[in-house]
């Protein structure tokens, strides 16, 4: 995998984190943060959400930024964990959550919405009298997760942690450090840090689009192949050893 050169885009933190394990594997990475995360100050309506979780059967937490937040509250108000059900959209947002003492489950073939809702685990949380679902988020983002369980019976609602935005950078930044590093592929870890790869690559998105494109689910890949992205490589996962399996399979491209 020695050939591979790849632009990361995660939070500055898990980018870096990305990079040693890539390196460990030979691969050489270069680091463009495209979402910055900014929590949102703790108002009364959410510290009284958090002091009552014992009354959902479910709380789901979507992100690693929502996980990461949410423990810190928790270690405010909760002594011992609380007791509802856990879940989590992936691997590592569940393995911050178990560091922390909570047991969470989580589907083990993918890391996005689809697959959460396949759990059997989640759906047997909801089947109950008046069950009450929390899912811990970002503020705005996708509806699905909701929807459906709704349609199985569950009220559900929203604690929003945090706000996405995209850094500031000049506006040749992208494709400048893509010919200076000469990289050959790029990866993404979600569907808004494609839209913002997308948004900041402006004029030169033609020439990038035909780079092998590594994202997290089939949704993201939907939403770079609509955008006219050429080589779309879905990991199935959002993990560096998702990623690593996924650059195994595919071969480094010939430009």
């Amino acid at each position: 995998m020695t050939g591979w050169r790849l632009l990361l885009t995660r939070p500055a933190d898990e980018s870096a984190a990305l990079a040693r394990v890539l390196a460990d594997a030979g691969v050489f990475s270069s680091s463009l943060p495209l979402l910055d995360i900014e929590p949102i100050p703790a108002s009364d309506t959410m510290r009284e959400v958090i002091q009552n979780l014992e009354r959902y059967c479910a709380v789901i937490v979507v992100s690693k930024p929502a996980a990461r937040i949410a423990v810190d509250l928790l270690n405010q108000y909760w002594p011992q964990p609380p007791a509802p059900k856990w879940f989590s959209v992936g691997a590592a947002t569940a393995q911050i959550l178990e560091d922390n003492g909570l047991d969470v489950s989580f589907p083990v073939d993918g890391d996005d919405s689809e697959a959460l809702l396949e759990l059997v685990s989640l759906r047997e949380a909801v089947v109950r009298p008046d069950p009450r679902v929390l899912i811990m988020r970002g503020e705005g983002g996708r509806e699905l997760l909701a929807e459906r369980l709704r349609e199985l019976g569950a009220s559900v609602e929203y604690l929003e942690l945090y706000r996405r935005g995209l850094p500031r950078y000049p506006s040749a930044t992208l494709p400048d450090r893509i010919k200076a590093e000469h990289l050959n592929g790029l990866v993404v870890s979600s569907g808004q840090g494609f839209e913002h790869l997308h948004r900041l690559a402006g004029d030169a998105w033609p020439s990038m689009a035909r780079l092998p494109l590594f994202v997290p689910s089939p949704r993201v890949a939907e939403l770079a192949r609509a955008a006219g992205a050429k080589t779309v490589v879905d990991c199935r996962g959002a993990s560096a050893a998702a990623l690593l399996a996924a650059l195994r399979e595919h071969p480094v491209p010939v430009f």
